[in-house]
């Protein structure tokens, strides 16, 4: 896999004009897209189920991630990875039997990942990060789109980089929430693999031209 990727969230998309906004993705500069599934449980908020999601996939046409925001992922793992789920991202938080449920993502067929919330200590990973293909750096709260970013990510990002490193893991950090064309080119530099963006990219006036401007400030290289 490359190592510098967007992935624009959908939950920042019109959702009135859904399958607008997945075609402009499919012809962008973007390399996924990413779905927050969330059940109003785990965050206090609703997303979207089964039936929009496999509306979803029935247009995209790149990689999806989906990120479940969910308690007990385990029942619809294989669900969604049917329904078209390039990779399947289930909270810490959420996993008491962690090891187990990332077995179910690989045998659904899925690349596995597992998010942490911004108190979550990256430690906490160690005797599952060979397993984990993605992990999602929750940068803001979880539960809601346009919040803004939390500076002690870039702390968490050295400390799973050097993980990673120490374990000879293959996996990639994704950062999710509050990412801009302000602190893009530091988290690419800080050891990030993939910047989630929704608000920025969906709000902006001209979404296309703001996600290729992305894919330039990730891509500039140090001196």
């Amino acid at each position: 896999m490359p190592q510098k990727l967007i992935a624009p969230s959908l939950l920042a998309s019109d959702f009135a004009n859904l399958q607008r906004d997945i075609e402009m993705i499919n012809t962008s500069d973007a390399d996924w897209f990413h779905v927050d599934i969330m059940d109003g449980l785990f965050v206090p908020n609703i997303s979207l189920g089964m039936p929009v999601f496999k509306a979803i996939t029935t247009h995209t046409k790149k990689f999806v991630d989906v990120h479940l925001m969910i308690v007990d992922p385990d029942r619809f793992v294989v669900e969604f990875a049917a329904l078209g789920a390039s990779s399947i991202t289930v909270h810490y938080e959420a996993c008491p039997h962690l090891h187990r449920t990332l077995q179910f993502i690989k045998q659904a067929g899925a690349k596995t990942g597992v998010a942490l919330n911004p108190h979550t200590p990256v430690g906490v990973l160690k005797e599952v990060i060979s397993m984990i293909d993605v992990v999602c750096m929750m940068s803001v709260n979880p539960g809601f789109g346009g919040q803004t970013f939390i500076e002690n990510t870039y702390n968490k990002i050295t400390e799973l980089k050097e993980l990673i490193r120490s374990t000879n893991a293959s996996t990639l950090i994704e950062i999710d929430g509050g990412v801009t064309d302000e602190n893009a080119h530091k988290l690419i530099k800080t050891g990030a693999n993939v910047l989630v963006s929704g608000s920025f990219i969906f709000k902006s006036e001209n979404p296309p031209e703001t996600i290729k401007n992305l894919r330039s400030i990730i891509n500039i290289k140090e001196q």
